[in-house]
């Protein structure tokens, strides 16, 4: 693990490469240094109705959630945090300029004891890859 889930606004597709910022996160996340490649994953899931702020349909909104296997240590998830939205804010950068959006990220820890893994994603990486976390 970590788990990335980012829920955004229809609207945002017009504005921002969707498939471009799953991966600019998915590297931002390798980057941190804290979790194993092999856990990551990054999923985006458009919200076709929403009610934003005044309802004004120009408004946008991008929420990011981290859920992590538990037993690190908050500065470690504090540190982890901090670099992953820096680089949420980063790539949403240019649209923020342009367009009314709010940006939001929950990062929280997953019990390890309810919640079982299975999987084959590890057999296909290198072994420098595959330490669990």
């Amino acid at each position: 693990m970590p788990h990335l889930s980012i829920e955004y606004s229809a609207n945002l597709d017009s504005m921002i490469d969707m498939h471009a910022l799953c991966d600019h996160l998915r590297l931002a996340t390798i980057d941190t240094g804290v979790f194993p490649m092999a856990g990551i994953r990054v999923r985006a899931f458009r919200a076709d109705h929403v009610a934003i702020a005044d309802g004004d349909p120009k408004h946008g909104f991008l929420d990011l959630s981290v859920r992590l296997r538990g037993g690190r240590d908050l500065a470690t998830r504090k540190r982890a945090t901090e670099h992953i939205f820096a680089a949420l804010t980063d790539f949403m950068a240019p649209a923020l300029a342009q367009h009314p959006i709010a940006l939001s990220m929950e990062t929280r820890d997953i019990d390890p004891e309810l919640s079982p893994k299975a999987g084959t994603i590890r057999d296909h990486l290198p072994p420098e890859t595959t330490q669990e976390g």
